[in-house]
Parts: C-alpha cells; structure tokens; sequence
C-alpha cells in the first residue's frame, strides 16, 4: 500500500470517526426530549421517535458525504504533501543509476522535507566530491605505478638487444632504484588505504620525541648520501595515539625533507615541543627550492610534489630518491585521524616549515 493511499485512508478514517462521534452526541442528547406526543396547547412538538425518524437517514447521507469528501480531500492533500518526497525519490533514483549530477534544490517554506532535501542534497555533493577524489587518485596511481616498471622495461629492453654493450652496475643500480620507487608507492597506497577504511585507532602512549629520534637515526644515512645535514632539538612531548601512525608521519615529514633538498649545503631541522595549551608541535624544516604559495594548499593531495608532476633529486653530495608523491598526503591523513593540525609554510629562502600539533594525552576523541 503506497503512503498516499494510506494517508487518504488515514483522512477518511479520520472523518468517519469525527462523524460517528457527533451522531453519538446527537443521539444522547435525544434521550432528554420525551418519548411521547407533547400537547403543548400550540403547534405540533414532535417526540423523540419522530426526530429520529427524521434524523436516522440523513445522519447516514452526511456519513456518506463525509467519507467522500475524505477520499477526495485526502488523496489530494496527501499527493500535495507528497509531492517533495516524490521529488526527493526521482533525484534518487537517478543518483543510483549513476548519476551525481543532479541535486533536488527544494523550494516552498522551510519545513521538515525542505530541510531532508538539504541534508540529501549535501550528501551527494559530499559523495561527489569523494567520488571525483578517488577517480583522480586511481588514474594518478595507475600513472605512478605504470611508470617505473615501463622505465625497467625499457632499460631491460636496451639491454638484451645490445648485451655485450651494457654497464651492468649501472644497470642494476637504476633498476634497483626504479624498483624500489615501485615499492613505496604500493607501500604509500596500502596506507593511505588503510588509514581511509576507518579503523578504530590502536592508541597508546607515544613519545613524539624518541619516535623522532629512532626515525632520525634510521634515515640519515639517506640524508648523508643527499648531502644533507639534519640537527634536531627534541623537547618533551607525550601523546596517546597511534604508535604506527605517528612513526609513519615523523618518517614521511623527513622524507620529504630530504627528497626535495636541492641546495648543495642542504640542511633539515627537526624540532618537538610540548606548547601551553597541552598540544604537542612535530617541526621539520628543511633548505630546497622556493615554493609558491599557490602551490602550498596542493602539497597535501596524492601525487603532487613540491615541484610539480615529476620529482627532483638533491643537487648535493649524493642524490635522494624520487618521492611518490604521497608523503604529505600520508601525514594529512594520519594528522585528520588524530584530530591534529596540520601547517605547511613556505620558507623565503626556499624550502618549507611543516607543524603538525598533535592533541595532548585525553584529548583524542575515543571513537577514531
């Protein structure tokens, strides 16, 4: 049974028993007129059996009336008050076959159903927003990932048609580093996914400082085949949340730093400290190119690096890794699920400040 059948029921229902009620109250008040002729020496006074004599067919005529009038008001009104629903369900429908395009754009006065036509209509620009998002990040990450193993390919390809020719060293060297681009980036997607599926956080208490440290000794070799120097100034700072998670987003931020560091003196700063208001601040700076500030609010999305599509290697010493283009996105991520924020500003001299403030322990909410 459809709702409008059933609210043109419920209106004549509703007739019906308003009607039967005011032929009962008829009917009771009758029983205080006399059942009898009443001679009051005038004109004709009927009795109770002549009033309801008169008063019996008509009372079933206006039943009858009522119950039409129910059926016809009600399935009109319950169309009109339908009709936004209607609405809402076409939009709908068209959204299940495929399409996010449309949006419901409710008018009339601001009611339950033009407030439900809002909140849908919020919904799917927030389901086409994230919808649009992850197509962009699947046709990068086929792009990132087709890339090294096409340049391996091509390398293994020179090499077989002129093998007496070749520099295995070099060789091996380049497919060793191509490989290993590979690696990160997968690495780099199954953590960004794992992070986007919405498990609940494994927390515990964390000390910012030491995972700085560990995460410090475990990359500089890197930074010293860069060419970079890093210092560091690690005050105390205990937090509760993921151990994992905030490991990854210490050694994501370093990465970085030293990835880009293109100057010949490159240099990367680490900082933690524990501010006033209980929040703990995560601080790497670090010596690189100039960075346009139009450029900074792109850092965070997958796959853009600080100089654009393609990455750089450090003009230094040695030459750092191509990145994946996901390490700031990665600590967005991990900084979104923490509550904390996130701040990435442009250095004039090149390079960047990035803080992350992370809550203090207590404050992360228990729910993520």
């Amino acid at each position: 049974m459809s709702a409008r059948l059933r609210l043109t029921l419920s209106y004549a229902g509703f007739l019906l028993v308003a009607g039967i009620a005011l032929m009962a109250l008829v009917f009771y008040i009758l029983r205080f007129v006399p059942d009898g002729n009443i001679d009051t020496g005038g004109p004709f006074v009927p009795s109770r059996s002549d009033l309801l004599a008169a008063l019996w067919p008509r009372t079933w005529q206006v039943l009858l009336v009522l119950v039409l009038i129910g059926f016809g008001g009600g399935w009109f009104l319950a169309d009109r008050m339908l009709r936004p629903l209607q609405e809402i369900n076409g939009v709908a429908r068209r959204v299940a076959a495929g399409s996010l395009d449309h949006r419901v754009h409710l008018g009339g006065p601001h009611d339950e159903f033009r407030e439900l036509a809002e909140t849908f209509d919020s919904m799917l620009d927030r389901l086409q927003g994230s919808f649009d998002e992850q197509r962009r990040f699947a046709a990068n990450a086929a792009h990132e990932l087709r890339t090294p193993y096409a340049i391996e390919r091509s390398m293994l390809d020179v090499a077989l048609a002129d093998p007496t020719g070749i520099d295995v060293d070099r060789l091996l060297h380049r497919l060793d580093e191509t490989n290993r681009r590979g690696i990160e980036v997968v690495e780099a997607l199954l953590a960004l996914a794992t992070i986007d599926a919405g498990h609940a956080l494994e927390r515990a208490p964390v000390d910012v400082a030491e995972t700085a440290a560990d995460v410090i000794r475990e990359l500089r070799p890197l930074a010293d085949e860069a060419g970079v120097t890093i210092s560091s100034v690690l005050g105390e700072g205990d937090i509760d949340a993921s151990p994992t998670l905030v490991r990854q987003l210490a050694a994501n931020l370093i990465l970085n730093g030293i990835r880009h560091n293109t100057a010949s003196d490159g240099w990367l700063e680490v900082r933690t400290e524990t501010l006033p208001d209980g929040c703990v601040a995560l601080t790497v700076s670090n010596s690189g190119p100039v960075v346009a500030p139009e450029l900074l609010r792109t850092l965070t999305e997958p796959f853009i690096r600080g100089v654009g599509r393609v990455g750089s290697r450090s003009a230094g010493q040695g030459q750092a890794p191509v990145g994946s283009g996901l390490g700031l996105a990665l600590v967005a991520r991990v900084a979104g699920v923490h509550d904390a924020a996130l701040d990435i500003r442009a250095r004039p001299t090149g390079g960047l400040d990035v803080t992350v403030r992370l809550p203090g322990p207590g404050s992360l909410d228990p729910a993520r």
